[in-house]
């Protein structure tokens, strides 16, 4: 079987469903081999999605970094003092009269 229909693709032209069908047999990014020869999963455009995956690996581990969340950071602040407390209005109010937007209702 083959993933990766044409429907189920990214805007830049990357096959979207190759790229779950790698993850899901690989698990990781850094499991999936660079040579699509050896992948155990028939993708279509397998030597443009492995050219890509060499290509942009690099590129790929530094988005996954850069978007997980840290547990092992430590923080000067509580959590009490980083829960969400609603809207500052007063702050609120005084960029909305900066920009010279009508006030908001209530």
């Amino acid at each position: 079987m083959y993933y990766g229909a044409p429907a189920a693709t990214a805007s830049d032209g990357r096959e979207v469903g190759a790229t779950r069908a790698l993850l899901a047999r690989y698990g990781t990014i850094e499991r999936i081999p660079s040579d699509e020869a050896l992948w155990e999963v028939g993708v279509r455009g397998a030597a443009g999605l492995a050219r890509e995956l060499r290509q942009r690996r690099e590129e790929a581990l530094l988005y996954r970094r850069l978007t997980t969340l840290r547990r092992d950071v430590p923080l000067a602040e509580s959590l009490e003092q980083l829960a969400w407390k609603g809207v500052n209005r007063t702050a609120l109010l005084g960029i909305r009269a900066e920009l010279d937007l009508p006030p908001v209702s209530t």
